[in-house]
């Protein structure tokens, strides 16, 4: 049984979600944060040696980082549901989101976060960081102007891989500036898979705007 080593208010959310998307059995083992650093517990380093969310186990495979498991996931149990096989441009741009969103996208939103804790220490920071965030939520602003998903009418594991970055954006009040992600939040967040996985989860809260 696949067993999904579940963080709360983490990107193992996701992998609930995808999970529920393709209606593969699993199991979850909770973790809390520390109510006052907001770090995994030590219970995790059990796991893998990161001590970080997600990582699942599956028999005797351990893989951690959400794009891994994302791929692992859809090629082993999809049965040809949410992923993009093959060669060609489709398959290697589905390959390249699976990569991106915490390869690059996530990088100026976390250390927005961070240097927001900094208060005027970390005012220099502010434009970089600004300047870099319009770059990568522009970036996938464009990239689902005029369709439903980020590779076309269907959703993919690359919606489901991005989808963080869309909600952390959402929790900095980004949204308004990018209508085509806050269109793609809403109507991921609305389908019965998404719902059905934050209720096996637990809560989620990224921030106020949620």
């Amino acid at each position: 049984m696949l067993v999904v080593h579940h963080l709360n208010d983490s990107r193992s959310q996701r992998i609930l979600w995808l999970l529920e998307e393709l209606s593969v059995p699993y199991e979850i083992k909770f973790y809390q944060r520390d109510a006052t650093t907001r770090l995994a517990p030590p219970e995790l380093k059990a796991v893998h040696p990161l001590g970080k969310s997600p990582v699942i186990t599956d028999g005797d495979i351990t893989i951690a980082e959400s794009g891994a498991i994302v791929d692992y996931i859809v090629r082993r149990y999809g049965q040809g549901r949410l992923g993009v096989n093959g060669e060609g441009p489709a398959a290697e741009k589905y390959r390249e989101w699976l990569h991106y969103a915490e390869g690059s996208a996530m990088l100026p939103l976390m250390l927005n976060m961070y240097v927001a804790r900094l208060g005027e220490a970390g005012a220099p920071l502010h434009p970089r960081i600004q300047s870099e965030m319009a770059n990568h939520l522009g970036y996938v602003e464009g990239s689902l102007a005029g369709r439903d998903w980020l590779m076309g009418p269907e959703i993919t594991g690359a919606d489901i891989q991005m989808s963080f970055v869309g909600e952390v954006a959402r929790a900095f009040g980004q949204h308004d500036k990018y209508p085509n992600i806050k269109r793609w939040v809403e109507t991921f967040q609305a389908r019965p898979a998404y719902v059905a996985a934050l209720e096996k989860g637990g809560a989620y809260n990224l921030g106020p705007a949620r």
